[in-house]
């Protein structure tokens, strides 16, 4: 499912700011972020092993930043007539995607130093449409969406609570967070039953990506799903966008 909430600045230079947050199956391998497509020189992203695509990617010379969420496929393609999702995002920090992508339904937001959009894809319809200066909220339908509990309730707080100076600009935003996960039927950490499957909050992510490049942190929830004080140490931690080691480009596990 998974959510970001993004601020689009209203002044020319300024960046943009993401906080995302991964919602996924716990048992599924994954990889927090690294240089796992050596193919793609110089992209990287949080990677699904199972599948080999990216969740996030980030291209630091775009600067450009790109994040998956799941989204209802309205079309009646059988499996065996669509591919992964997770070479959405890598696509998009290249040559980009194309307008009726071989994929199940998604919401994908796209960040460069200039602003940032929202691509709908609901098997039938492809919408791109640039994301107006404040702060939204994206998960599993349109931006902003009231029907999405956890948009309705936490919308507004998100946008009261503002940005900090400096590089813990994102701490208003996880005072937010950390206060939804005493709501649990409209918390941004969650435990969804879906498909089957239980789905997660594993990872939460921050960037900022402007005209100076791209800062971005990560931190694993120690229990998917639950508030940790963890989180602010790891978001404390750079995440070093340097060039592929020799694991990375063999693909093996570090």
């Amino acid at each position: 499912m998974c959510t970001v909430v993004i601020d689009v600045p209203a002044a020319p230079g300024e960046p943009v700011r993401v906080l995302a947050v991964r919602d996924e199956d716990r048992d599924r391998p994954w990889r927090g972020i690294g240089p796992w497509w050596p193919e793609r020189d110089g992209v990287v992203g949080v990677r699904d092993d199972r599948a080999g695509g990216a969740w996030l990617a980030i291209d630091p010379s775009g600067p450009r930043l790109a994040v998956l969420l799941n989204r209802e496929d309205l079309s009646d393609r059988r499996d065996d007539e669509v591919v992964s999702r997770g070479s959405v995002p890598l696509d998009a920090v290249g040559a980009g995607i194309p307008n009726r992508p071989a994929t199940r339904g998604f919401n994908l937001v796209e960040v460069d130093a200039t602003g940032a959009h929202l691509v709908e894809w609901d098997g039938l319809e492809s919408r791109r449409t640039p994301l107006t200066p404040g702060t939204h909220m994206v998960a599993h339908h349109a931006v902003d969406d009231p029907g999405t509990p956890r948009i309705a309730r936490w919308l507004g707080a998100f946008r009261e609570a503002g940005l900090a100076a400096g590089s813990d600009w994102w701490m208003p935003w996880l005072g937010v967070i950390e206060k939804a996960t005493h709501e649990p039927e409209a918390s941004v950490l969650r435990r969804d039953a879906h498909d089957g499957l239980v789905l997660e909050s594993l990872l939460v992510c921050v960037a900022s990506i402007g005209p100076d490049g791209v800062d971005v942190r990560e931190a694993t929830l120690a229990e998917p799903g639950r508030w940790d004080d963890g989180l602010v140490a790891g978001l404390r931690e750079r995440v070093a966008l340097a060039p592929p080691t020799e694991a990375a480009r063999t693909g093996a596990p570090q």
